[in-house]
């Protein structure tokens, strides 16, 4: 399989994606690249690691997903390449694959410490152009993950928020904000089926701010809702507006369906 994807927090007005591209083309120029996101806010591992949760899956059975989001680049965190029942993930040991990582079966892990796949010069801060991306390419020409380096037991987890249910209330949290200023929570369809109640709402701040809908249009605009998006998770938005800027959502906000 020659495809590899790409999920960064470098942006597009600079010359970063395009270089590592080059240099995945350069090793594998039959390698199809596809550009999950490159907006993840800088640094922030959380929302990388819940983009490619939310997208990882629907890519063919041997696909590489390259991830980097690095503020530890240079130091001595690891990187790693990850090879699961279906996948093949590459990216630092910061725990940015560790949320796809936890919906799959890990077969093995190998520390990306043999430098012959690596581009060089090698920069102390550019490991997606030179570390990441090489071996992504060469991967996708067979080289077998024992050939990159020493193989790990484990590697770095952050922690995912856990929904609970008290007195028939569901409480959760935003964990991503979309391009559009949807919340997204980490409030399941499976933890809404938990209520008794057949039309709950959602309550931010001890105030309740909309009902949990079936799509967006369900209220009239300009009018918030929440439904169950995409990703698999409730997310809080706003027909036609922005919710985020509308509700004054934030990361980490408390979310309470009832």
């Amino acid at each position: 399989m020659n495809i590899i994807t790409l999920t960064t927090d470098f942006g597009t007005a600079d010359w970063f994606v395009g270089s590592m591209k080059g240099v995945i083309l350069g090793i594998n120029p039959q390698a199809a690249v596809v550009d999950v996101t490159h907006e993840i806010p800088g640094g922030n591992i959380h929302e990388a690691a819940f983009a490619l949760l939310a997208c990882y899956r629907y890519f063919p059975q041997n696909t590489v997903h390259v991830a980097v989001v690095d503020p530890g680049v240079g130091s001595s965190r690891a990187a790693i390449a990850v090879r699961t029942q279906d996948y093949i993930f590459v990216g630092p040991d910061n725990g940015i694959l560790s949320l796809a990582l936890a919906q799959e079966q890990v077969l093995e892990i190998r520390r990306l410490d043999h430098s012959q796949y690596f581009h060089k010069p090698l920069s102390h801060t550019f490991h997606g152009r030179d570390v990441f991306a090489p071996v992504a390419a060469h991967l996708t020409l067979g080289v077998p993950l024992k050939e990159l380096g020493t193989e790990l037991s484990k590697y770095v987890q952050i922690g995912w928020p856990q929904t609970s249910v008290r007195d028939s209330v569901v409480h959760g949290e935003v964990v991503y904000i979309d391009h559009f200023g949807n919340a997204i929570t980490n409030i399941a369809a499976t933890d809404l089926a938990k209520l008794a109640q057949h039309a709950p709402s959602v309550f931010l701040r001890g105030e309740e701010v909309c009902a949990v809908k079936n799509y967006y249009q369900e209220v009239a605009s300009g009018e918030a809702v929440a439904v169950i998006g995409s990703s698999g998770f409730l997310e809080i938005g706003v027909n036609g507006g922005h919710a985020v800027r509308a509700l004054g959502l934030r990361l980490g906000e408390p979310v309470e369906v009832k």
